[in-house]
């Protein structure tokens, strides 16, 4: 089952990939030819509004990385695949290393997540709240991919908790 959902959503990211490269392209292409705005609509699309601009294509680039970089963050926490100072973590026992990766996730995972769970969540509250949008023709609905964030710390959050629950079980 995990091992589906893992490549569920890492087909998932690859389209995103994908698109993000299609969007840098797009807005480089159409930049060099001074095309802009790209494409208009009769009525308010999500998340596009009433228009593709040059503006929308640069803020889809930057929203599609944070898809990209920060959902995926805690299935690459849970495959150790983060980064570490291995050369003084390697030659010691695995009873040693839980207990660094404990005192780490004490000393530096449990403030972050206590401030930054409840702070991303308020950001995203005010873009919902104010219904904001993009400057310049840029996205609309921004509140949408601001949601993006206390997710992806949630989800990150929830597996250092599942690590640090192994750890704790490995340090004895």
């Amino acid at each position: 089952m995990r091992a589906r959902f893992t490549a569920i959503g890492l087909g998932i990211l690859d389209w995103a990939v994908i698109v993000l490269m299609l969007a840098i392209v797009a807005q480089v292409a159409l930049s060099a030819l001074d095309i802009n705005p790209v494409a208009s609509f009769d009525r308010a699309l999500p998340l596009l509004g009433r228009g593709i601009t040059l503006n929308s294509l640069l803020d889809l680039q930057w929203h599609l990385l944070v898809l990209i970089g920060l959902l995926p963050a805690g299935i690459v926490w849970l495959g150790e695949g983060h980064v570490r100072v291995d050369f003084l973590y390697q030659a010691r026992s695995p009873r040693w290393q839980a207990r660094t990766d404990l005192i780490g996730h004490a000393l530096f995972a449990v403030p972050f997540f206590a401030l930054m769970v409840p702070a991303s969540s308020a950001f995203m509250l005010r873009a919902w709240s104010s219904d904001e949008g993009g400057r310049n023709g840029g996205l609309d609905d921004l509140w949408l991919v601001k949601s993006l964030l206390p997710l992806g710390l949630a989800l990150l959050a929830a597996a250092i908790l599942v690590e640090t629950w192994r750890l704790l079980r490995r340090a004895r």
